[in-house]
């Protein structure tokens, strides 16, 4: 099992939506990089902490569970969905996506000031200048270093 942070805007998709949801695609990633991650490395049983950014207090807000890997983006091939992209199609998938299911909401934000005062997280990639990844790996010792920053729900 891995462990990864996926990064969604609140307003466009929240640990709300998901929880309500209880399983959802994870669409709409355009950075190569993280998108080969997804592809190649995001496997079903891995956690995933949510983290909510481009908002007033960006942080982590929960956890989900990748439940299918990698398939492709079909809002991709749909010139009406955000997503599109023109040079993608069905026969040659450009972008692809993954199915999580929501696992618990932590009873408050992780913040990002929190993440990055914390010298165990020093290279994990949120907290470096410049990093823009929506997908990123979390190394065992930093999920658990998070974890210790949240009281999780009974």
């Amino acid at each position: 099992m891995a462990y990864w942070l996926f990064k969604t805007e609140p307003d466009t998709f929240s640990i709300d939506t998901l929880r309500t949801q209880k399983v959802s695609c994870w669409d709409g990633v355009r950075n190569y990089q993280a998108r080969n991650m997804l592809r190649d490395e995001v496997k079903i049983g891995d956690l995933v902490l949510i983290y909510h950014s481009s908002c007033k207090n960006v942080g982590v807000v929960g956890i989900a569970r990748v439940v299918r890997e990698a398939y492709p983006d079909h809002f991709a091939f749909d010139p009406e969905s955000d997503g599109f992209d023109p040079k993608s199609s069905p026969d040659n998938p450009r972008w692809v996506m993954v199915d999580i299911e929501f696992v618990r909401k932590t009873e408050r934000l992780i913040s990002l000031a929190v993440l990055k005062a914390m010298p165990e997280l020093s290279e994990l990639p949120l907290v470096k200048r410049g990093n823009r990844l929506s997908v990123m790996p979390v190394s065992e010792s930093e999920w658990q270093a998070i974890l210790t920053k949240e009281a999780w729900p009974k």
